[in-house]
Protein backbone atom coordinates (compact mmCIF):
# COMPACT_ATOMS: atom_id res chain seq x y z
CA UNK A 1 0.00 0.00 0.00
CA UNK A 2 1.27 3.48 -0.93
CA UNK A 3 2.95 5.20 2.07
CA UNK A 4 2.98 8.81 0.48
CA UNK A 5 0.48 10.73 -0.74
CA UNK A 6 -0.78 10.21 -4.22
CA UNK A 7 -3.17 12.62 -5.58
CA UNK A 8 -6.25 12.19 -7.41
CA UNK A 9 -4.98 12.24 -11.18
CA UNK A 10 -8.30 14.34 -12.68
CA UNK A 11 -7.61 16.57 -9.83
CA UNK A 12 -4.29 17.45 -10.49
CA UNK A 13 -3.28 21.07 -11.02
CA UNK A 14 0.01 22.68 -12.80
CA UNK A 15 3.00 21.00 -13.57
CA UNK A 16 1.73 17.87 -11.79
CA UNK A 17 -1.47 17.76 -14.77
CA UNK A 18 0.78 18.78 -17.26
CA UNK A 19 2.69 15.41 -16.80
CA UNK A 20 0.41 13.36 -15.85
CA UNK A 21 -1.46 14.49 -19.36
CA UNK A 22 1.84 13.76 -21.07
CA UNK A 23 2.44 10.51 -19.33
CA UNK A 24 -1.25 8.81 -20.40
CA UNK A 25 -1.18 10.44 -23.49
CA UNK A 26 1.96 8.41 -24.39
CA UNK A 27 1.68 5.38 -22.52
CA UNK A 28 -2.19 5.44 -22.12
CA UNK A 29 -2.45 5.91 -18.20
CA UNK A 30 -0.40 7.03 -15.30
CA UNK A 31 1.48 4.08 -13.54
CA UNK A 32 1.24 4.07 -9.92
CA UNK A 33 4.70 4.64 -9.40
CA UNK A 34 4.43 8.27 -11.74
CA UNK A 35 1.52 9.34 -10.09
CA UNK A 36 2.93 9.11 -6.39
CA UNK A 37 6.03 10.83 -7.66
CA UNK A 38 4.41 13.26 -9.53
CA UNK A 39 1.51 14.56 -6.29
CA UNK A 40 4.93 15.19 -3.92
CA UNK A 41 7.40 16.27 -6.35
CA UNK A 42 6.62 17.70 -9.92
CA UNK A 43 9.86 18.15 -10.18
CA UNK A 44 11.24 14.42 -9.95
CA UNK A 45 8.95 13.37 -12.17
CA UNK A 46 10.29 15.69 -14.85
CA UNK A 47 13.10 14.66 -14.22
CA UNK A 48 12.30 10.78 -14.27
CA UNK A 49 10.80 11.64 -17.60
CA UNK A 50 13.97 13.48 -18.88
CA UNK A 51 16.40 10.75 -18.20
CA UNK A 52 14.39 8.31 -19.33
CA UNK A 53 13.81 10.96 -22.81
CA UNK A 54 17.54 11.04 -22.81
CA UNK A 55 17.91 7.11 -22.88
CA UNK A 56 15.92 7.02 -25.62
CA UNK A 57 18.37 9.50 -28.00
CA UNK A 58 21.28 7.69 -26.46
CA UNK A 59 23.48 4.90 -28.01
CA UNK A 60 22.13 2.04 -26.30
CA UNK A 61 18.84 0.27 -27.57
CA UNK A 62 15.65 -0.43 -25.65
CA UNK A 63 16.43 -4.03 -25.29
CA UNK A 64 20.10 -2.94 -23.66
CA UNK A 65 18.55 -0.42 -21.23
CA UNK A 66 15.70 -3.13 -20.30
CA UNK A 67 17.88 -5.33 -19.58
CA UNK A 68 20.37 -2.63 -17.48
CA UNK A 69 17.10 -2.18 -15.48
CA UNK A 70 16.21 -5.25 -14.87
CA UNK A 71 19.67 -6.13 -13.56
CA UNK A 72 19.85 -3.55 -11.15
CA UNK A 73 16.16 -3.77 -9.95
CA UNK A 74 16.87 -7.21 -8.87
CA UNK A 75 19.43 -6.05 -6.57
CA UNK A 76 17.56 -3.32 -5.37
CA UNK A 77 14.90 -5.67 -4.72
CA UNK A 78 11.97 -3.71 -6.04
CA UNK A 79 9.18 -5.63 -7.28
CA UNK A 80 7.11 -2.49 -8.99
CA UNK A 81 10.23 -2.23 -11.29
CA UNK A 82 10.85 -5.35 -11.72
CA UNK A 83 7.53 -5.97 -12.92
CA UNK A 84 7.28 -2.55 -14.79
CA UNK A 85 10.77 -3.73 -17.24
CA UNK A 86 9.67 -7.39 -17.07
CA UNK A 87 6.57 -6.09 -19.07
CA UNK A 88 8.86 -3.24 -20.98
CA UNK A 89 11.03 -5.93 -21.54
CA UNK A 90 8.82 -8.54 -22.97
CA UNK A 91 6.99 -5.77 -25.51
CA UNK A 92 10.35 -5.32 -27.17
CA UNK A 93 10.44 -9.14 -27.47
CA UNK A 94 12.42 -10.64 -24.95
CA UNK A 95 10.95 -14.18 -23.76
CA UNK A 96 9.86 -14.65 -19.71
CA UNK A 97 12.89 -16.83 -19.78
CA UNK A 98 15.36 -14.19 -21.20
CA UNK A 99 14.13 -11.52 -18.81
CA UNK A 100 14.44 -14.09 -15.94
CA UNK A 101 18.16 -14.77 -17.23
CA UNK A 102 19.32 -10.56 -17.10
CA UNK A 103 17.85 -9.83 -14.08
CA UNK A 104 19.98 -12.67 -12.11
CA UNK A 105 23.21 -11.59 -14.37
CA UNK A 106 22.52 -15.20 -16.34
CA UNK A 107 22.16 -16.18 -19.82
CA UNK A 108 19.37 -15.12 -21.59
CA UNK A 109 20.35 -16.40 -24.93
CA UNK A 110 21.25 -13.18 -25.98
CA UNK A 111 25.55 -12.93 -25.14
CA UNK A 112 25.89 -9.27 -25.86
CA UNK A 113 22.59 -8.57 -23.45
CA UNK A 114 24.05 -11.06 -21.28
CA UNK A 115 27.78 -8.96 -20.81
CA UNK A 116 25.72 -5.53 -20.28
CA UNK A 117 23.23 -7.04 -17.73
CA UNK A 118 26.57 -9.12 -16.03
CA UNK A 119 28.39 -5.07 -15.83
CA UNK A 120 25.20 -3.49 -14.57
CA UNK A 121 24.82 -5.95 -12.11
CA UNK A 122 28.97 -6.13 -10.59
CA UNK A 123 28.29 -2.26 -10.39
CA UNK A 124 25.55 -2.32 -8.31
CA UNK A 125 26.69 -4.93 -5.92
CA UNK A 126 30.71 -3.92 -5.53
CA UNK A 127 32.48 -0.48 -4.25
CA UNK A 128 35.40 0.91 -5.24
CA UNK A 129 37.07 1.24 -8.41
CA UNK A 130 35.83 -1.24 -10.83
CA UNK A 131 38.62 -3.54 -12.32
CA UNK A 132 39.92 -3.18 -15.39
CA UNK A 133 38.87 -6.59 -16.38
CA UNK A 134 35.01 -5.68 -15.59
CA UNK A 135 35.49 -2.66 -18.19
CA UNK A 136 37.37 -5.09 -20.97
CA UNK A 137 34.34 -7.53 -20.74
CA UNK A 138 31.84 -5.25 -21.52
CA UNK A 139 34.15 -3.51 -24.47
CA UNK A 140 35.03 -7.34 -25.28
CA UNK A 141 30.71 -7.97 -25.78
CA UNK A 142 31.10 -4.81 -28.26
CA UNK A 143 29.73 -1.95 -25.99
CA UNK A 144 32.03 1.23 -27.03
CA UNK A 145 32.76 3.92 -24.43
CA UNK A 146 30.04 5.79 -25.22
CA UNK A 147 27.66 2.98 -24.44
CA UNK A 148 28.93 2.25 -20.81
CA UNK A 149 28.57 6.13 -20.42
CA UNK A 150 25.00 5.15 -21.23
CA UNK A 151 24.45 2.38 -19.22
CA UNK A 152 25.27 4.77 -16.20
CA UNK A 153 22.71 6.94 -16.74
CA UNK A 154 20.05 3.98 -17.08
CA UNK A 155 21.60 2.96 -13.67
CA UNK A 156 20.67 6.36 -12.54
CA UNK A 157 17.61 6.35 -13.35
CA UNK A 158 16.44 3.23 -12.35
CA UNK A 159 18.17 3.46 -8.95
CA UNK A 160 16.05 6.34 -8.22
CA UNK A 161 12.88 4.82 -9.13
CA UNK A 162 13.82 1.63 -7.53
CA UNK A 163 14.60 3.62 -4.40
CA UNK A 164 11.28 5.85 -4.62
CA UNK A 165 8.96 2.54 -4.95
CA UNK A 166 10.71 0.83 -2.17
CA UNK A 167 10.10 3.51 -0.01
CA UNK A 168 6.76 3.94 -0.72
CA UNK A 169 5.76 0.37 -1.53
CA UNK A 170 3.71 1.46 -4.02
CA UNK A 171 1.14 -1.07 -5.17
CA UNK A 172 1.86 -2.83 -8.33
CA UNK A 173 -0.14 -1.82 -11.52
CA UNK A 174 1.75 -4.12 -14.16
CA UNK A 175 1.85 -7.81 -14.28
CA UNK A 176 3.72 -9.53 -11.48
CA UNK A 177 7.76 -10.42 -12.90
CA UNK A 178 8.26 -14.15 -13.32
Amino acid sequence: MSRLYTQDIASATGQAAQLFGVIKAAIGKVPNAYATIGSNSPLVLETVLSMDAALRKSSLKGKQVEAIKLAVSEVAGCDYCLAAHSFAAKRLGLSSEAVVGLRHAESSGDAQLDALSTFAHYLATTKGTVPVEVVDAVKAAGYTDAQIVDTLLAMAAINLTNLFNRVNDTVVDFPAAD
